[in-house]
């Protein structure tokens, strides 16, 4: 089958250097992974790898729900004092 279709995508250039810097690593060029990742699509009727939002942990929940709430919130009059107490100045 003769390749003619043309896939255009507008990405950040620093995710397109690095992905092409590991492409070349593995010897395969960027049409050459796009066409390896639509192949695979078809083949798992899918992503073929897992996509899910990831669930906070339990510090993370708590840490949350404090910020929610507004339990245990620091204050600060100033951005100075606030830079002074994260030892930033």
């Amino acid at each position: 089958m003769p390749k003619s279709a043309v896939v255009t995508a507008r990405v950040d250039p620093k995710l397109k250097h690095e992905a092409e810097r590991i492409f070349a690593e593995i010897g395969l060029t960027t049409s050459q992974a796009v066409a390896l990742f639509l192949k695979q699509v078809g083949l798992r009727n899918g992503l073929p790898f897992s996509v899910r939002v990831p669930v906070p942990n339990d510090t993370t929940r708590v840490a949350l729900d404090d910020a929610r709430e507004r339990r245990d919130l620091a204050t600060y009059e100033t951005t100075d004092s606030l830079f002074e107490d994260l030892g930033i100045r």
